[in-house]
C-alpha cells in the first residue's frame, strides 16, 4: 500500500436533491426528494433537511411521504445531472490521467499518476482546491476523502460528509478503522453483518482480533481472507481508468400489475427496442439477450439466450425476447420487466471474420457472466429497485421510467420537478399536476427570490415542455484562480 495519501474519493452532496435545490430558488433550505412517485415509486436521493425526518435513498416513497409529508417530491432530472457529472469528471480528468467513476457522483483519482500530488500537504491542497472549484464550476458541494488506498479514501470521504474534506494519514489506518462498525467495509451488507454480529464481532477491530482462520470459519475462504485484508486497512486496489462494459439493460417497474397477456408482449417488444438504442449509443452489439420479470410475488426470473453471434438488430432482439417470455407463467401479475444484452462486442454478427476470431473467446467469458448476473441479481434484490449505475445508466433511472407505459398522443403529463415554458410568463418547473390541471412555478436558477406560481389546463398550447437551464450562467467565472490543470 502506499505511504502518502494520493489517492483522492469524490462524493457530491445529495447530488441530486442538491441539483433540484440549486435550480430552483424556493427549494433552497428545503426538505426535497427525488424518485419514482408512482405507487411503488422509490427514494433515489433526499436533500440533507429531508434526512432530519429519516428520508434514505431506496427507501418506498410511501414511507417517504409519511416521514416527511411537506417535502418537495420530485421526478429525476437525468439529462441535467448528466451535464453537471460531465462537468465534474472533466475537472476530475484534469488532476490525472486515472479518474475511475463509480456513478454520475462518485469517482475516485490517482493523484500521484497525475503528478500533482505525492505527500500529504501537497495531497490537502489539490483536495480543498477541488471542491472549490467544483462549487465555482457547477454551484454544488462535494466532499472529498484522501488516503493511500480506495477502500480508505472512500471511507474518508463519507467521514467529511456533508461539503468537508477528510485526509486519513498513514499509519494511523488500523486505530481509525477499529471502533467503527463491520458494516463500514466495502462488501458488508445487513446479511453479513448479522452473520458475524452472531459470532460475537461487531466492529472492524473484533474482525482482526478474531483472526482470518475464524472469519475463513464464517464466510468462506474468499469473502473471509478479504473482510481480514480490509480490517486490516489492506486494499492493494489499483485506480482504474476504463471498466469494460458487461452488459445493457433496461427495465420498468408498473404502478399496477399487469395480468393482460398481450400487453405484457407490448411491453417486451418496447424494453427491446429501448435497450438496442442503448445498445447503439454506446457502439456495442450482444450475444446473449436477457429476460427479467419479477412477478406479482415479488419472485424475480431470468431467462437467457445466446445467439450464434453478435447482433445490435432491433428485430433480433425483439424476437429472441418474445422467444423467451413465452417460457415464463404471468399469470398472477407482473410488477416489473426488463431487457438486457450481454456478451457485449464492437462488431455484428455480419462480421463473420471477426466473429469466428472471438467466438471461443466469448464461450470462455459466458460462464463467469453468468455468474457475475447472478451475483448482479442478488444484490438488486438488497437494494430494492435501484440498481448500480453502469454503461452510462443512472443507478435510479429505472426509478424515473417507473411506470412509462405508452400514453394516447392526445394526452399530456407534467413530471413534477420538470421543466416547461410558458409563451407569456418565460421559464418555470412543474410543481404538482392532476384533474386536467398543471401548477407551475415561475423560475430560474438565476432568480435571486422564489417565483410566482400559476395553474394552468394541461392541455394549455401556451405550455410547453422546455430544456433545463444551467445551474451557473456563466461555467468557470468565479473559480478564483481558476480550475487545477
Amino acid at each position: 500500500m502506499r505511504t502518502a495519501p494520493t489517492i483522492l474519493h469524490l462524493d457530491m452532496d445529495a447530488f441530486y436533491a442538491s441539483a433540484e435545490q440549486a435550480a430552483k430558488p424556493s427549494l433552497r433550505g428545503k426538505a426535497v426528494v427525488v424518485g419514482g412517485l408512482g405507487p411503488r415509486g422509490v427514494v433515489a436521493t433526499a436533500s440533507y433537511e429531508a434526512r432530519r425526518f429519516g428520508v434514505h435513498s431506496a427507501m418506498p416513497m410511501g414511507q417517504a411521504r409519511r416521514l416527511a409529508p411537506n417535502a418537495a417530491y420530485l421526478v429525476p432530472r437525468f439529462g441535467l445531472y448528466r451535464e453537471i457529472s460531465e462537468q465534474v469528471m472533466t475537472l476530475l480528468r484534469a488532476l490525472s490521467p486515472l479518474v475511475e467513476p463509480l456513478s454520475l457522483d462518485e469517482a475516485f483519482v490517482d493523484l500521484e499518476a497525475g503528478g500533482v500530488a505525492d505527500d500529504q500537504a501537497s495531497a490537502l491542497a489539490v483536495g480543498e482546491r477541488l471542491r472549490a472549484d467544483i462549487k465555482a464550476v457547477t454551484g454544488l458541494a462535494g466532499s472529498v476523502g484522501l488516503a493511500a488506498s480506495k477502500m480508505l479514501a472512500k471511507i474518508a470521504s463519507e467521514e467529511a460528509k456533508p461539503d468537508g474534506l477528510r485526509l486519513i494519514v498513514p499509519g494511523t489506518e488500523r486505530d481509525l478503522l477499529a471502533p467503527m462498525s463491520v458494516r463500514t467495509l466495502p462488501g458488508v451488507g445487513p446479511a453479513t453483518g448479522d452473520h458475524l454480529r452472531r459470532g460475537g464481532i461487531t466492529t472492524v477491530g473484533e474482525i482482526a482480533e478474531a483472526g482470518e482462520d475464524e472469519l475463513v470459519r464464517l464466510l468462506g475462504k474468499s469473502h473471509g481472507s478479504a473482510l481480514y485484508a480490509m480490517a486490516l486497512a489492506r486494499d492493494e486496489r489499483p485506480v482504474v481508468a476504463e471498466r469494460e462494459s458487461k452488459s445493457v439493460s433496461v427495465e420498468d417497474t408498473y404502478d399496477v400489475d399487469i395480468h393482460d397477456r398481450v400487453r405484457v408482449r407490448g411491453e417486451v417488444a418496447r424494453l427491446a427496442e429501448r435497450c438496442v438504442e442503448r445498445l447503439r449509443a454506446a457502439g456495442h452489439s450482444g450475444r446473449t439477450i436477457v429476460l427479467k420479470v419479477r412477478r406479482f410475488d415479488f419472485s424475480t426470473l431470468t431467462r437467457s439466450e445466446t445467439l450464434r453471434g453478435p447482433t445490435d438488430d432491433p428485430g433480433v432482439v425483439r424476437e429472441a425476447a418474445a422467444r423467451l417470455l413465452e417460457s415464463v407463467d404471468t399469470t398472477g401479475g407482473v410488477r416489473l420487466l426488463g431487457v438486457g444484452v450481454t456478451g457485449l462486442a464492437d462488431y455484428t454478427q455480419e462480421d463473420l471474420f471477426a466473429q469466428a476470431q472471438a467466438q471461443a473467446e466469448a464461450e470462455a467469458a459466458e460462464a463467469l457472466e453468468a455468474e457475475r448476473n447472478a451475483e448482479g441479481e442478488a444484490h438488486e434484490e438488497a437494494q430494492g429497485e435501484i440498481r448500480g449505475e453502469r454503461d452510462g445508466e443512472s443507478p435510479v433511472e429505472d426509478v424515473a421510467e417507473t411506470g412509462d407505459a405508452p400514453i394516447p398522443p392526445a394526452e399530456r403529463r407534467w413530471a413534477a420537478g420538470h421543466d416547461v415554458r410558458h409563451a407569456d410568463y418565460g421559464h418555470g418547473w412543474v410543481q404538482g399536476s392532476g384533474l386536467g390541471r398543471v401548477t407551475v412555478r415561475f423560475e430560474t436558477p438565476e432568480s435571486r427570490v422564489p417565483g410566482r406560481v400559476r395553474t394552468f389546463r394541461t392541455d394549455d398550447p401556451a405550455l410547453e415542455p422546455a430544456e433545463p437551464l444551467p445551474l451557473m450562467a456563466a461555467p468557470g467565472e468565479g473559480a478564483g484562480q481558476g480550475p487545477l490543470v
